[in-house]
C-alpha cells in the first residue's frame, strides 16, 4: 500500500459530503481523480478497489458520497437527483482546487453507471477537467427506461406514474416523501428490476451492511429527463468509455451515440453485464485500462 486514506468532508450547497481522500506517499501535489457511485450506491460498495488501484499508481483519489447518502448530510435520505449529484461533483472539484495540495491542472473524473453520466455532464460544465473515465455510463433516460417499461408492460408504467405523483404531492404538502424500492427481481416493482439488478446490487454490498432499498419516487421523472449525451459535444478533455455488450440497464447503442459526440473519446466494448466491471477478472481488465488512460493524461 503506497497511500494514506483520510476521512474528510467538503460542502455542497450547504450540506457536508463525506469522502475518503487517498493520498499517495512521497508525491508532492499529485494528480487527482474525483469519483462517486452510480444509482443509489455508496462509496464502500465496490468502489474502494478502484480508488486503491489508482492511488497505488501515485494518483490521489477523492471518493465521496452524494448529499443524503451514507454519512453525508441532507434530506430526504437517499434522494437520487442527477442535478444534485452533478452539483456535488462540482463542489468536490472546487474543494480540491482550493486545498492547494493537488496539481490543479491534472484533475480527472471517474464515474460508473449513473455517475458515468454525471462525469460526462460535469466535464461539459467544467472544461478545465483533464480526463474523464465513464464506465457502463448512463447517457439517456429515455434509452434506459424504454427496455424496462417494454419488458414490464403498462402496469409498471402506471405504477411508476402514480408513485411519482404521490411523491410530488408530498413535496407540495410538505409531508413525508413517498418512497419506492430501488432494485428488485424482474417480477416486482422497483426503479430498476432487470434480470441482474437485484443480484448485481447485492454483489456490491459489503457483508453485514444494512442497506435501505428505497428512495423518493421523484427520481422516476428526473431520471427519464436526464440526458448526458446532449452535452457530450461540449467536453474538451480526453474521455475513456467502457461499455458492456450484455448490459441490461444501458443500451449499447445509446452509449455509442454519446461517444460519437465526444471530440476525443476512446471507446472499449466488452462482453460483460452491467455489474461485472466491479468484480473478478473484469475488474482487473477494466481498472488496468483506466490506470493506463489516467497515467497518460494526468
Amino acid at each position: 500500500m503506497n497511500f494514506i486514506r483520510k476521512d474528510i468532508f467538503f460542502t455542497s450547497h450547504g450540506d457536508k459530503c463525506a469522502a475518503w481522500l487517498y493520498m499517495p506517499e512521497n508525491i508532492e501535489k499529485p494528480s487527482l481523480i474525483i469519483m462517486a457511485h452510480g444509482f443509489a450506491g455508496f462509496r464502500n460498495c465496490g468502489l474502494e478497489p478502484f480508488a486503491e488501484a489508482f492511488a497505488n499508481e501515485g494518483i490521489a483519489v477523492l471518493l465521496f458520497d452524494y448529499r443524503t447518502f451514507g454519512l453525508s448530510e441532507g434530506t430526504p435520505k437517499q434522494w437520487i437527483s442527477p442535478k444534485r449529484h452533478v452539483e456535488d461533483y462540482l463542489a468536490a472539484i472546487e474543494w480540491a482546487r482550493k486545498e492547494g495540495i493537488f496539481n490543479n491542472d491534472k484533475i480527472g473524473l471517474w464515474g460508473s453507471s449513473f455517475s458515468g453520466g454525471h462525469v460526462i455532464t460535469t466535464a461539459a460544465k467544467d472544461q478545465n477537467i483533464a480526463a474523464v473515465s465513464a464506465q457502463v455510463p448512463f447517457v439517456s433516460g429515455v434509452a434506459s427506461a424504454a427496455p424496462i417499461v417494454i419488458h414490464n408492460g403498462i402496469g409498471y408504467l402506471s405504477k411508476a406514474v402514480a408513485s411519482f405523483f404521490k411523491d410530488l404531492a408530498s413535496i407540495i404538502t410538505k409531508k413525508e416523501e413517498f418512497r419506492i424500492p430501488i432494485f428488485s427481481e424482474p417480477e416486482k416493482f422497483a426503479v430498476l428490476n432487470t434480470r441482474d439488478s437485484k443480484s448485481g446490487y447485492e454483489s456490491l454490498i459489503p457483508e453485514g451492511m444494512d442497506v435501505d432499498n428505497s428512495c423518493p419516487a421523484r427520481i422516476l421523472l428526473t431520471m427519464i429527463l436526464y440526458r448526458p449525451t446532449s452535452v457530450a459535444h461540449k467536453i474538451k478533455c480526453p474521455v475513456l468509455v467502457v461499455a458492456g455488450e450484455n448490459d441490461s440497464l444501458i443500451p449499447l447503442k445509446s452509449v455509442k451515440k454519446a461517444v460519437s459526440k465526444i471530440k476525443n473519446a476512446e471507446f472499449i466494448q466488452l462482453p460483460i453485464d452491467h455489474f461485472e466491471p466491479y468484480l473478478g477478472e473484469n475488474f482487473k481488465k477494466v481498472s488496468a485500462k483506466q490506470i493506463e488512460f489516467f497515467k497518460k493524461y494526468l
